[in-house]
């Protein structure tokens, strides 16, 4: 007797709280890139080749990027609740809505606990690492938790699709996880102006990926 093809699950396309809260999700990742694009090129001593965005929380203008890492991390929180309850009427995966909920909350981790100025920036710091205070040591580490739960989810949704027989979306799922995780790995191993930029890559493409997974779920599809 032949096994039943697996298909997607499709439910109706969500409605009402759960529908704009995943939508924010959706709006989380072009808020974060749109913010960060608009200060580097505005932010005097800013450049994507030597310094990561968290740097832009320091200075007087490092209210944005703090603004920004708190706006865009609870939008992430809140879609990942709404997109567990979507999940939990069957058929969904228990850990991605989780993980991307601890992706949020890295991202309001890296709000409180700003990163330190470095390498020429803000205009007037002195080039190098400098050095690095407790709250600057915290933003790593909430920073690892964003992005190993963001590489972890990517993982978690390549495997569900894989199952299900999409092997394109597993494809995608599973290249923006490996990517982002290579891009990191290889900017704490050896960092240079082309794996800064990678990196910079790697975080938008990981955005992209988040802003996909809540639109399918706004639109009725269970990962």
């Amino acid at each position: 007797m032949s096994q039943a093809a697996a298909f997607p699950v499709v439910r109706p396309t969500a409605v009402g709280r759960d529908r704009l809260l995943l939508l924010g999700g959706v709006l989380a990742g072009p808020i974060f890139v749109g913010s960060a694009m608009v200060q580097a090129a505005t932010r005097d001593g800013f450049d994507f080749r030597r310094h990561p965005v968290s740097v832009l929380s320091t200075g007087e203008l490092g209210w944005i990027q703090i603004v920004t890492f708190l706006v865009t991390g609870v939008l992430c929180v809140l879609a990942a609740q709404a997109l567990r309850r979507r999940t939990g009427e069957g058929g969904g995966s228990v850990w991605l809505p989780r993980l991307l909920a601890l992706y949020g909350l890295g991202l309001v981790g890296a709000a409180i606990f700003s990163a330190d100025p470095a390498d020429g920036f803000p205009a007037g710091t002195p080039r190098g690492a400098g050095e690095i205070s407790w709250h600057g040591g915290l933003h790593f580490l909430v920073a690892a938790v964003a992005f190993v739960s963001l590489i972890a989810a990517t993982v978690v949704a390549a495997r569900r699709a894989a199952r299900q027989g999409a092997r394109g979306r597993a494809a995608y799922s599973l290249v923006t996880g490996m990517f982002f995780a290579v891009a990191w790995v290889t900017l704490i191993a050896r960092p240079a102006p082309t794996v800064m930029v990678a990196f910079g890559l790697a975080v938008t493409a990981g955005w992209l990926w988040v802003s996909v997974t809540f639109a399918r779920a706004a639109s009725g599809r269970a990962d």
